[in-house]
């Protein structure tokens, strides 16, 4: 993996304008975030984060996409997509410290920052307001895994699919449609049915 110098402060203003969203930092809050963000740039197919291994990065993503995968009976499944201005990891994994059966690779060249968690939790005990973003990034993160658990369980497979063209549009050009399929949880002829009536 290969760390780019963290001081290109004009593209880190995209992962504090998201930070904003949460939380107000201080400036030395902010100051000692940026210290630790590591932007990183690789390559589409990089193994992001190994299967069954404790994932120490969450990574926000400036540019590219990110798919998280698991293999069940045989079978790859996908299990969560993000794209620009979005947070990927193993949210298990990573508070946890224990391994996760899921991976994540990369759909795209992409440009990452991440943050690892040793120096995440340094942080927490310094700064108070930082403390405060990393619980309301955790709610944040529970919040989309119950929504994403309530969707595959009671929504229809057609709403399914009009929830991600209306939350992510571009995932339809961007990934390819086995890989849609399995995160709607439906076949990729179920898929092509419900496409050809929208």
């Amino acid at each position: 993996m290969t760390y780019i110098c963290i001081t290109d402060s004009i593209n880190m203003e995209k992962f504090f304008n998201r930070v904003g969203q949460f939380v107000q930092l201080t400036k030395e809050g902010r100051d000692a975030l940026a210290s630790i963000l590591r932007k990183v740039e690789l390559p589409k197919d990089h193994l992001l984060v190994k299967q069954d291994s404790v994932c120490h990065f969450v990574y926000f993503i400036e540019r590219g996409l990110t798919r998280t995968f698991y293999y069940k009976d045989g079978k790859d499944v996908t299990d969560w997509l993000s794209a620009e201005d979005m947070f990927a990891s193993s949210i298990i994994s990573f508070l946890t410290r224990k391994p996760d059966r899921r991976g994540i690779v990369l759909l795209e060249d992409s440009v990452l920052w991440g943050l690892h968690h040793d120096e995440l939790e340094l942080l927490y005990k310094q700064y108070h307001d930082i403390e405060r973003l990393g619980r309301l990034l955790v709610s944040f993160g529970l919040i989309q895994l119950q929504q994403r658990f309530d969707e595959l369980h009671f929504a229809t497979a057609a709403q399914r699919y009009q929830t991600l063209m209306e939350n992510n549009p571009t995932f339809i050009q961007r990934v390819p449609l086995g890989m849609i399929a399995s995160y709607l949880g439906i076949t990729q002829e179920t898929l092509s049915r419900i496409r050809a009536q929208h």
